[in-house]
């Protein structure tokens, strides 16, 4: 089954990725691999959710955050390279978490974006990861995710 098919069962539709906010490019390649700058959780207005977990946000809704992050990072993916087919692995995952201090289920949250690539791309889905708690975040976002990813 492609990718696309397999977005449209999940019932997930790919927007255009929005501009990047300083001076950094979304994308970066070197041979076949593609590092992705980080993205965060934005709403229906394409405005940051932000927010810290663990006192605005609940885990739960911060795993929704992170499951939306990682929407947005498949939208800048299929905007470069034009098909997600193109996609051989995810290789590692960092998430990072506006959290407060005593927060420390970090790993739960990012499972949000884990979950979803797996669900997306199966085997290929599976990376290597972190999961980190911050102190803030850039626009106070409640969770930003960087990947690298291994392509064709």
């Amino acid at each position: 089954m492609s990718i696309d098919n397999k977005l449209k069962e999940l019932g997930i539709t790919l927007k255009a990725p929005p501009s990047p906010v300083a001076n950094y490019i979304p994308i970066q390649q070197t041979g076949n691999l593609i590092y992705l700058s980080g993205q965060g959780p934005r709403n229906e207005k394409g405005e940051f959710i932000t927010g810290k977990v663990g006192s605005d946000i609940t885990p739960e809704e911060a795993y929704d955050l992170a499951r939306n992050t990682a929407i947005n990072l498949l939208s800048a993916m299929n905007a470069y390279l034009g098909s997600l087919d193109r996609v051989s692995k995810i290789v590692k995952v960092l998430g990072m978490v506006n959290s407060v201090q005593d927060f420390t289920d970090h790993p739960k949250v990012i499972n949000g974006c884990s979950d979803l690539f797996v669900e997306v791309f199966g085997e290929k889905g599976k990376h290597a990861r972190s999961a980190v708690g911050m102190g803030s975040l850039p626009n106070n976002m409640a969770v930003e995710i960087e990947i690298i990813v291994e392509i064709e």
